[in-house]
């Protein structure tokens, strides 16, 4: 019996030592301070969206299959759509609207609301209309609505036709070979009233043959009625020394299918300098020691 207490006492403080054990697990196990803070800023910035309208319903935007908006209408005309902006978090989302576009077709759009705060969980319908200016000329025009929240941007296209005769027709321009910097540089400019997707073919020949042949490659961008751009093709293979001449063909949908050609002399200056200034350096010093010459042997039958 003398051993009890002592007994008793180990097994309670193995008891206490479990319990404490128990305890800080517990602590591990759980949120650490200022997770909640965390989770809730995550929730803030929960991937919100924005999209045509599906016409309300259940339906997303998304399932209703309509990646972009699309109006078409004569000048003068009003054009009417609804954007839907989607908030999937927990806190209200407070997102602005404008419109952009090339050629100033931002300012055709007007919103119902330039700012719409949306519930938690909620899509909200913003109406917005297009407007063709009066005068306008036909053709395809691009323009963006682009809303802003959270630190970032969400856009989605608008494509406008404005009614009347379609032409097709780009011109390519300013077409310039620089050996320096290894490419072609070129502007292209559509001339028409419709929306161009060009393709592009390089072939530049030498006075030996040819030295590119590069095959139809899709321009890296559309290009609106009215619009220029100015682009290049690399040319990793340009020759050091040779006369060149380069042929650009660019063709669109609509029969577009134009030509432009430019040539060029290409030299090595810096060699070509280095050595016009060493044989003139070795003429300069064959004259001076001509004349020192001279002078010596007048000297010498003086």
């Amino acid at each position: 019996m003398p051993l009890m207490p002592s007994t008793w006492s180990k097994r309670g403080a193995r008891a206490l030592c479990v319990g404490a054990a128990v305890l800080l697990a517990s602590w591990c196990a759980g949120p650490v301070p200022g997770a909640r803070a965390a989770d809730s800023e995550a929730d803030r910035g929960a991937a919100w969206s924005v999209a045509p309208s599906a016409g309300g319903g259940a339906r997303s935007a998304r399932q209703d299959g309509r990646p972009c908006f699309y109006a078409e209408g004569a000048p003068g005309a009003v054009l009417h759509d609804t954007l839907s902006v989607t908030n999937p978090g927990a806190a209200p989302r407070t997102v602005t609207l404008r419109g952009a576009g090339p050629g100033g077709t931002g300012k055709w759009l007007a919103f119902a609301k330039r700012e719409v705060t949306v519930p938690p969980r909620t899509r909200a319908e913003v109406p917005f209309t297009v407007t063709v200016p009066p005068g306008t000329a036909p053709g395809d025009r691009l323009g963006e609505v682009v809303a802003r929240g959270g630190g970032r941007d969400a856009r989605v296209a608008v494509r406008l036709r404005v009614s009347g005769p379609a032409l097709a027709a780009l011109t390519v321009e300013r077409v310039r070979v620089d050996a320096g910097a290894r490419r072609i540089s070129y502007d292209l400019v559509n001339r028409g009233t419709t929306v161009l997707a060009p393709k592009v073919v390089v072939r530049a020949e030498g006075m030996f043959g040819e030295l590119l042949d590069r095959r139809a490659r899709q321009v890296p961008r559309e290009l609106a009625p009215g619009r220029r751009v100015s682009l290049s093709e690399p040319w990793d293979g340009v020759p050091a020394l040779d006369s060149v001449d380069v042929r650009l063909t660019v063709t669109a949908a609509g029969g577009v299918a134009e030509r432009a050609s430019a040539s060029a002399w290409i030299v090595p200056w810096p060699a070509v300098v280095g050595s016009a200034l060493g044989g003139a350096a070795v003429l300069a010093g064959g004259f001076f020691w001509v004349r020192r010459r001279r002078r010596a042997e007048v000297c010498g039958d003086g």
